[in-house]
């Protein structure tokens, strides 16, 4: 469940069934929120979801869980203990299970997020 303290839109109902065509830049256009989470559909056990993001992420990790991040629009920063990958257009990443980071947009960012249905986006609360 989402933290409601920490300032972010997270929404992890999922938007789409299957066989739904899915309009990435509508829902991107009509965002209005600084840091915004939707899950768009379920894969099998992992689930697509949309954010679009200005600003800045808390440090968290997901002890279980692997991210993967797509960048579609603006430039993706994510903060590892010993670096930062500065993700642009159509470049990706895996974060890790347990790998400490936090996520960053110096401007408005649209990325594509695939992950376990299971994970937490706000981090394990154990941390």
């Amino acid at each position: 469940m989402p933290d409601p303290s920490l300032p972010y839109a997270t929404h992890l109902d999922i938007k789409f069934p299957a066989l739904a065509t899915i309009d990435v830049a509508a829902l991107a256009a009509a965002c209005t929120d600084r840091w915004y989470n939707q899950t768009l559909c379920r894969v099998n056990d992992a689930v697509v979801r949309l954010g679009v993001m200005t600003g800045e992420y808390h440090w968290h990790r997901h002890v279980a869980d692997d991210e993967f991040f797509f960048v579609l629009d603006g430039t993706f920063l994510v903060d590892l203990e010993d670096r930062t990958v500065d993700l642009r257009r159509w470049e990706g990443l895996v974060v890790p299970r347990g790998v400490l980071h936090r996520t960053r947009a110096p401007g408005r960012a649209v990325v594509l997020m695939v992950e376990t249905a299971a994970i937490v986006p706000t981090g394990d609360a154990d941390e």
